[in-house]
């Protein structure tokens, strides 16, 4: 008898998520139905997705509040890690240098390279700013596309169940404009990338910092999934990796 193994979607989980996520209940009606949202994807699609973080989540999620930082990395404790690479590195200066992503958001940039290069299928995010932002998702599967990289779909928890759900009923969501709003959660997220961008001036050094979080990892025992380069398209890899 044939046995047929489902692999699951890889979804990576941006940090502006697993903030929303662990938060106090808020009384504001988009930031509530945020929360909800980012509970629901976390406890009712456990099982048909493969949740994915990397080092840079890591490395954001443990700043601020101590307390509210150990409850965040708390919560991730559990899942895969994606290691980073150098082609990694050239895509986030290249979505750095298109101006797909602004220069002092470095994280941000290397989360959209991280889970486009491992090949995941999935991130979600609730920063409008720069990741799940409507005017931007464009430019970057472009950059992405041109760097050799299959594009991946970015989305927001909602979407992302959405899709899943065939367009099923859910939950009505307040009506918001993503490029003007924020809330506490989000400027807490704003702050910390900004403040990370300010203190690696280059993708070199972040990425040394990065490479001794992973050092640390794996001494420690997270279970990391190495960089696979038959990820990209072989016809459209970039002068940079001659």
């Amino acid at each position: 008898m044939l046995k047929y193994i489902t692999i699951k979607p890889r979804v990576y989980i941006e940090p502006t998520v697993v903030s929303h996520l662990v938060a106090r209940p808020s009384n504001d009606p988009i930031l509530a139905s945020w929360q909800r949202a980012s509970l629901r994807l976390w406890e009712d699609y456990a099982d048909k997705f493969e949740f994915v973080i990397s080092d840079v989540v890591i490395a954001e999620i443990q700043r601020g509040d101590p307390t509210a930082a150990q409850q965040r990395l708390a919560v991730v404790a559990p899942l895969t890690v994606l290691e980073i690479s150098p082609e990694m590195d050239m895509l986030v200066e290249k979505l750095l240098d298109s101006g797909a992503v602004p220069r002092n958001a470095r994280p941000d940039a290397q989360h959209i390279a991280i889970a486009t290069g491992h090949g995941v299928d999935y991130l979600v995010s609730w920063n409008h700013k720069h990741i799940v932002n409507e005017n931007k998702r464009e430019h970057i599967k472009q950059i992405c596309q041109e760097a050799g990289f299959q594009s991946i779909t970015i989305c927001t928890p909602i979407e992302l169940m959405e899709d899943i759900q065939m367009k099923e009923t859910s939950e009505k969501q307040p009506e918001f404009d993503p490029e003007t709003y924020t809330n506490p959660i989000l400027e807490e997220c704003y702050r910390i990338k900004a403040e990370i961008s300010a203190q690696f001036k280059t993708q070199a050094e972040f990425s040394a910092y990065l490479q001794a979080l992973q050092e640390e990892g794996k001494r420690n025992g997270v279970k990391y999934v190495p960089y696979d380069p038959s990820k990209r398209t072989p016809s459209e890899k970039s002068d940079d990796d001659d």
